[in-house]
């Protein structure tokens, strides 16, 4: 066991449980997210280290707004199903394909897998903390494997659990497992909704969704029956609106309509109302394009079609006028922070270069040696309480459209992502705007997409 414990488990788990009396978690806003943390509370506490605080931190400007650890120094800030590390964090574990940001001497393990509470649950901790079964569904909902498992799209995007008496008990806990997640989703923006679970439940499924039914009482949070309703409104508009498009086997949709009544928006929906469409391509107006194959199909990847590489051509076809739009640091670092507060990590000089420091296109008008240390101390402030003369400093590094596009998307064959368009088109020149170019970017996608199908 003591050997199965050093080869497993996170590195200097016994000094750190003597550094650290308390832990942080900080960890991504769904099921995999949810149920990591929760692992990963197990474990450390398995470890003398007692989980006081839960927090969500997301992708984009989310991921700055978080606040900074207090500055009583026993509690340890630990991060979990996340991709982007930064110095605050002493454990980081993920399960994506790459990590940016990650500091030297933080205890990390890093393992592709289909989802990262298998490598907690299974891998790092010497003893399973959630059952397989429950394993098997929050890696098939994070993987969006669900034709694997002969999985329906009304078998996600249903609410309410039913024991099936002619289904088998690995069916049957499947199902509920999709249930949680169904629930876990529609409340996910709630305040505390979620770290509220990660600080409460037990490793298990069935503990969560019983938590969130508790929590639902408690909140006076719309019913199953009411949700169900919004859904189902939510479904018949987005069947008949302008913003959905099908072209042969391709939905093409823009946005998410009207997503404020609980329980009525569901990403798998373009499905639902379209079951023979192979492909979705949707842009948000927030500056992101998102293609995906349709995963309630056996052969997802249609004719060897690779939505990853098709990225890729769609950002090569459109190079010349991604390359010739110049971003300043300035503007990486206003609208990274947008969502931040006062008590915010905010956008630093570490998290540019961890994420953009490799770009072919970033240039430096100044001595690198010089400048650089200067500008790592204006970036440990808000960017609001910056003066122009700083603002000025940050101006002097710059880097092209197509950089930042590489450096914030990626994906597979069977779904993939072309995000960090919102950092283009800012400065009100041209009349363009990055929404212009977001839309553009998606018809540009289904043009090669459906060129391939019909090729």
């Amino acid at each position: 066991m003591a050997k199965l414990i050093k080869e497993s488990g996170i590195r200097g788990i016994n000094d750190l449980s003597r550094r650290y009396p308390k832990a942080k978690i900080y960890f991504h806003q769904d099921l995999d997210g949810v149920t990591t943390a929760i692992a990963m509370k197990e474990y450390l506490e398995d470890n003398g280290i007692n989980v006081v605080d839960a927090e969500v931190i997301q992708y984009g400007d989310k991921e700055f707004a978080v606040k900074k650890p207090d500055a009583r120094g026993d509690v340890m800030p630990v991060l979990v199903d996340f991709a982007h590390g930064k110095p605050m964090f002493v454990i980081h574990t993920d399960h994506h394909d790459t990590q940016a940001g990650v500091e030297a001497g933080t205890s990390t393990s890093f393992k592709s897998s289909r989802s990262n509470v298998e490598t907690i649950s299974q891998s790092i901790s010497p003893r399973e903390i959630f059952p397989q079964s429950d394993i098997t569904l929050i890696s098939t909902v994070d993987s969006a494997d669900f034709a694997k498992y002969n999985i329906s799209v009304d078998d996600v995007m249903s609410y309410i659990f039913k024991l099936n008496r002619n289904s088998d008990v690995s069916r049957n806990k499947m199902m509920l497992g999709l249930v949680t997640n169904k629930m876990l989703l529609a409340f996910k923006n709630k305040p505390k909704f979620l770290e509220e679970l990660v600080l409460d439940c037990k490793p298990s499924l069935l503990n969560i969704l019983l938590k969130i039914k508790s929590i639902m009482k408690r909140e006076g949070y719309d019913d199953v029956l009411k949700m169900k309703e919004h859904q189902k409104s939510y479904v018949e508009k987005m069947s008949d609106t302008e913003n959905v498009k099908v072209d042969g086997n391709i939905i093409i949709q823009y946005g998410g309509g009207s997503m404020v009544k609980s329980g009525s928006y569901d990403r798998y929906t373009p499905f639902k109302n379209n079951p023979n469409a192979d492909f979705l391509i949707i842009a948000w107006p927030l500056g992101l394009v998102q293609a995906s194959c349709n995963p309630f199909k056996q052969d997802r990847a249609l004719k060897g079609v690779d939505l990853g590489q098709i990225k890729n051509e769609v950002l090569d076809e459109m190079n010349m006028e991604l390359e010739s739009i110049i971003v300043p640091l300035s503007t990486l670092k206003r609208i990274s922070e947008t969502k931040t507060v006062f008590q915010s990590v905010g956008f630093t000089f570490k998290d540019f270069m961890a994420i953009y420091g490799e770009s072919p296109s970033l240039k430096v008008m100044s001595n690198r040696k010089t400048l650089f240390p200067i500008l790592d101390n204006i970036m440990n402030r808000p960017f609001k309480t910056l003066s122009e003369k700083q603002k000025a400093l940050l101006d002097k590094v710059t880097l092209n459209g197509r950089d930042i596009i590489n450096a914030n998307s990626g994906g597979h064959k069977c779904i993939t992502n072309i995000s960090g368009i919102s950092f283009l088109y800012r400065n009100g020149k041209g009349g363009k705007s990055y929404v212009d170019l977001t839309k553009e970017i998606q018809s540009k996608f289904h043009e090669i997409l459906q060129s391939k199908i019909k090729g």
